[in-house]
């Protein structure tokens, strides 16, 4: 049977999808290696979210083809559809498969053999509308759950209802039967997530909320997060639900853009900063060790000096954990590009390393505020030069030292001091060492 490698650029909804076709390939006897492997197949699972999707695309294929230069590869995704003709002209690619047709690969090829010219499988993308269920696995603890796809919100700079279509999703019972594989695959952590995994279950009726409900049931599924959800959609029953859950954990993250209510009109976002300070206080009052992640873009078409202040005054203002910081970039027919003053690329990249060097501030604030404290961690099984990390429930890294009998098992640890990699040290309690100890007695 031929081989086949998988690379997935993008986010972790990407990964899951990956994961998904990797899976039907297993299915069918492909043999499935490692992408820096020499490989008979190669499949590259593409993002749109940077104007660098085009080079790195580009790199990705040479790298492939280096490995095996009569490789069939194939490329998908988001980019795959937004720009289907730009990656057919991409030396040594032979397939191009956009949003409907993705999943398809098994379906619309058998042989797998080099071609001479690239097919291209592209539609309107309002013809995706299909959902395809899938997940992806982080270190054998953590597994991320496809719940929603495609988005019917109209950011100004953004391109993802263009390569993904309207947002469309399962029924609840289908999103908690594939929660109850995953407990049974042996994983005590699923991560809900989507495009826009707070509208779920739009045009039914069925919600977000609800959802979260029924996996609250699921027997043994010990912990349940959920990716990025709109402050408009974070409604006050989620956060009061979570506050009293003991599956889910106390860690949101909501994304902001930017702090400047001018800035979120010119950026067509659905909700004003008060409405996300509503948010973020109200989850501090319920759980006031929550950790609360944002995302914020920098850069966009119109931020003056001053509206950029605004907004990093604001993030600053807010008992909030970390951010993800995006540096803006220009997408093709997005309504951004009409928005003027354009800001210039060097003041884009110094806003973006402010805003990240607040992050890191408020990242070590959080985490050393719990330092000599209790909190369970979810322990992963790599280990990082004699260290075994976990996350606690609110997304605290935690480093003890190695042992692989922990692997895959949450379990109480004293927070000490901050250890250069990032990660705080932490020590099991004494209660939880005896009882590894004995338990590994009984094993051994």
């Amino acid at each position: 049977m031929k081989t086949v490698a998988f690379k997935t650029l993008g986010c972790k909804l990407n990964y899951s999808e990956t994961m998904a076709i990797q899976r039907d390939f297993e299915q069918e006897g492909y043999n499935i290696t490692d992408f820096d492997n020499e490989a008979d197949i190669y499949v590259v699972n593409t993002c749109s979210v940077t104007q660098s999707a085009n080079s790195t695309c580009r790199r990705t294929v040479r790298r492939a083809l280096r490995r095996n230069p009569e490789a069939f590869v194939a490329v998908i995704g988001c980019y795959a559809q937004l720009e289907p003709e730009e990656i057919a002209e991409i030396d040594g690619v032979d397939a191009v498969l956009g949003a409907k047709n993705k999943f398809k690969l098994l379906e619309l090829f058998d042989d797998f053999e080099k071609r001479s010219e690239p097919i291209v499988y592209n539609s309107d993308v309002n013809e995706a509308v299909d959902f395809h269920n899938a997940f992806s696995a982080d270190d054998r603890t953590r597994a991320f759950l496809k719940v929603q796809d495609g988005c019917s919100y109209n950011c100004s700079f953004c391109t993802i209802p263009m390569a993904r279509g309207e947002s469309r999703s399962p029924e609840v019972n289908t999103v908690v039967e594939n929660a109850k594989l995953l407990v049974e695959e042996g994983f005590k952590e699923v991560v809900v997530t989507g495009v826009n995994a707070g509208d779920f279950g739009r045009g039914t009726d069925e919600n977000f909320f609800m959802l979260l409900q029924e996996l609250d049931t699921v027997d043994g599924l010990e912990r349940i997060r959920f990716s990025s959800v709109e402050p408009n959609l974070m409604h006050e029953e989620i956060i009061h639900f979570t506050a009293e859950s003991d599956k889910i954990q106390p860690h949101f993250h909501m994304p902001l853009q930017s702090g400047s209510d001018k800035m979120l009109g010119l950026m067509r976002r659905r909700y004003q900063s008060d409405l996300y300070r509503q948010r973020v206080e109200l989850i501090k009052k319920l759980m006031p060790d929550a950790a609360i992640g944002v995302d914020v873009i920098t850069g966009h078409p119109g931020e003056t000096d001053e509206l950029f202040q605004e907004s990093y005054d604001f993030v600053n203002s807010l008992p909030v954990s970390y951010l993800h910081v995006f540096t803006y970039s220009e997408r093709p027919n997005t309504h951004a590009l009409n928005i003027e003053p354009q800001v210039q690329d060097s003041v884009r990249k110094e806003r973006t390393h402010k805003m990240r060097r607040l992050s890191k501030k408020k990242r070590f604030n959080f985490d050393t505020s719990f330092t000599d404290e209790v909190r369970p961690v979810l322990f992963e099984g790599a280990n990082k030069n004699g260290a075994m990390l976990g996350w606690t429930d609110n997304y605290v890294r935690v480093g003890i030292p190695y042992n692989p009998q922990y692997e895959n098992r949450i379990l109480p640890v004293r927070l000490g001091a901050r250890a250069k990699e990032g990660y705080l040290i932490g020590e099991l309690t004494a209660e939880a060492k005896q009882e590894q100890k004995v338990i590994a007695e009984l094993v051994g």
